[in-house]
């Protein structure tokens, strides 16, 4: 199990990546589906999801001592360099031995490491697509990930709307592919 989440994590970052890599000069203001984000806002967002991840996993540390540390701008001038620095150690701090057995302390309460792991990589899988859609690029996202995604999120896929930060799960026609299931249960239509 811990292997093939780290797999599917480091797939996952290394897709958003590879988004990141083919933003163009003037597609960072551009909209994207996450109704009040810019293709920067985005990006932002997701970076700074990753550099919670060595303080959280690696030292042990909690949200409330790490307060607003990665709060505003995380990209900086050079954004590319900025989400490979975080991935690259948002993933080393989860493939740490042991990590995925620790507990986190996270804002809504404790968590196995694994469960944290599990969470972001479906969080940056469904932004992967918000990514793609920003800057017009092919937003097919890989099977595994969209498999894995679904697993992930269908346990608590109702209650993502009320946390405030997913719009309200979409009807899914009858027939949908996985991935169009994934997008309707975060409130996105593809």
């Amino acid at each position: 199990m811990s292997d093939t989440l780290l797999e599917r994590h480091a797939e996952a970052l290394r897709f958003f990546g590879e988004q990141v890599r083919a933003v163009k000069g003037d597609q960072w203001d551009a909209p994207t589906p996450c109704s009040e984000w810019t293709v920067r806002d985005l990006v932002n967002h997701v970076t700074g999801e990753q550099l919670w991840i060595p303080p959280l996993i690696t030292e042990g540390r909690t949200v409330e001592e790490l307060g607003d540390a990665f709060s505003g701008d995380v990209l900086g001038d050079d954004p590319v360099a900025a989400w490979d620095r975080a991935s690259g150690a948002a993933h080393a701090a989860f493939a740490a031995s042991g990590a995925l057995e620790r507990t986190v302390r996270l804002s809504y309460g404790p968590a196995l490491g694994s469960a944290y792991c599990s969470e972001l990589t479906a969080d940056c899988v469904v932004h992967t697509w918000d990514l793609c859609r920003g800057i017009g690029a092919d937003d097919r996202l890989p099977d595994t990930l969209v498999e894995f995604s679904i697993k992930e999120v269908m346990p608590y896929a109702d209650a993502l709307a009320a946390s405030g930060m997913y719009a309200e799960p979409v009807e899914v026609p009858a027939g949908a592919d996985a991935q169009t299931r994934l997008l309707a249960m975060v409130g996105r239509t593809g």
